[in-house]
Order: C-alpha cells, then structure tokens, then sequence
C-alpha cells in the first residue's frame, strides 16, 4: 500500500482496479484541503473516525463516523477537519480517469490551520 504524506495529513491507496479507486484518508486536527474539482470521477467519502465538515457545491455539511457523502463529477468540494482528533475517512473515487492529475484547486490554502468551527 502507497501512503502519501501532505501538509493537510495523508492517504493510502486500499485498492486501485480499473473504473474504481479506495483510499483511507487522514485529516489532522483544524486542517483541510483545497477547493477543488474532477473532471473525470466522483467521489464517496464514508467518515470512520472523527467528524468532517464538507463543502459540496454550494452547501456545507457535518458528517459523522458512519454516516457518508458523495460529491458528484465536476462539483466544487472541499474536505475538512473541524475537531480535535484525527478526521479519518474511505474514499471510493469511481470515473474513467482517476490520477491525482486530475484536480482543479481554486483555494490552495491546505497547509493553513483553521479556525475552530
């Protein structure tokens, strides 16, 4: 398994086939990633540990361990992590095309802490 380090946290490839890819997805404490966008996948985003505060289009949401969201093709998102635990979540990605090439970022500010929420 390939784990992948970032400013934000990390992730690890569970599983890559073709049409499908699953990661596990860490998200230190007040961080978050980029606004962002794919052009070839969706994604589904199922939290196990911790709570995440998801930007999905034009709404934001709390999602807690158990509970899942899916950001559909093309849709702004963002993934973040409001608590004081580790937000730590399954991504399954489904598309034509799933390289970490294909991210569209409009806010790059990820390695900034957050404000409590």
């Amino acid at each position: 398994m390939l784990t992948e380090e970032r400013p934000w946290g990390s992730y690890t490839v569970l599983e890559e086939k073709n049409g499908y890819k699953i990661k596990r997805v860490e998200v230190k404490p007040k961080h978050r990633l980029s606004l962002q966008k794919h052009h070839h996948r969706s994604e589904h985003w199922i939290v196990v540990s911790g709570t995440a505060l998801v930007t999905n289009g034009d709404k934001t949401i709390t999602v807690h361990v158990n509970e899942s969201t899916y950001i559909s093709k093309a849709t702004l998102h963002r993934l973040e992590n409001p608590g004081i635990i580790p937000l730590i979540l399954i991504e399954v990605q489904s598309g034509e095309y799933l390289g970490e090439d294909d991210i569209v970022r409009f806010d790059d500010d990820y390695n900034r802490e957050v404000a409590a929420v």
